[in-house]
This record gives structure tokens, sequence and C-alpha cells, in this order.
């Protein structure tokens, strides 16, 4: 098994389908990262040489921003976002959509499942 940028790439798919495993790493750059390292796009993770798996893990490590590095440019970005004081910045910490979505419905995944209707908080009547 092939491990590129300290994830280990799933054996049975195909080279351009499990580059997208890495974080960062979309259809797109995927197909970039084959063409330059020219490893065949059909070829198994498991049918993959050491010579091709190295040249694969030099070009994503050293070309890409990839998983860590990422994952940290992100949270840096947010961060940075939050202490101005923008309104992008204002909507991630309410933790609302932050890209120009209404609110009034469709939120279910930022706010959380949260249901605001008629009877959703009723109590329910006893009986005697």
């Amino acid at each position: 098994m092939a491990r590129i940028a300290g994830v280990t790439l799933p054996a049975n798919k195909r080279i351009d389908i499990a580059l997208q495993y890495i974080y960062g790493v979309g259809i797109t750059t995927a197909m970039k990262i084959i063409a330059e390292s020219g490893v065949p796009a059909n070829v198994r993770v498991k049918d993959l040489t050491e010579t091709q798996a190295n040249k694969l893990r030099d070009i994503v490590e050293k070309k890409f921003k990839v998983e860590g590095e990422l994952k940290r440019e992100v949270l840096g970005n947010i961060k940075r976002l939050k202490e101005i004081g923008s309104y992008r910045g204002t909507r991630h910490i309410r933790n609302l959509p932050v890209r120009g979505q209404r609110t009034r419905t469709n939120t279910r995944t930022v706010r959380g499942n949260v249901r605001k209707t008629m009877g959703s908080g009723k109590r329910s009547l006893e009986k005697t």
C-alpha cells in the first residue's frame, strides 16, 4: 500500500481516485499530479512500483499544500477574519452560514437540526 503525505491510499482504487483521499487534492489536482509524474491514470494503487510511488510522493509533498499544512492555513485565515471583526468572521463566531445563504430555512447543517416550528416545543397534555 502506498502512503503519501501521511495518508494510506486504498489499495484497490485507481490512482487518480485514490489521490483524492488526501486532504487538499481534488480531481483536477490529481490529474495534474499524474500527468507530471508520468504514471498511467488507470493503474491500481496495489500495482504501483516503488519508483512510481516515490515520484508521486515527491510531487505531492513538494509542489502542493496538503493535509496538515493546508488545514493550518485555513484555520489561520478563519482566525484572522475573527480577529479583525469582519462580517465573515462574525458569522464563523456565531456558527452561521458564511457565504450568503439564507437562514430563515435551510441551515440545518450549520445550526444543527434545530426545529423552530409551532408545535415543536409544546408540552404534551397529561392524561389523568
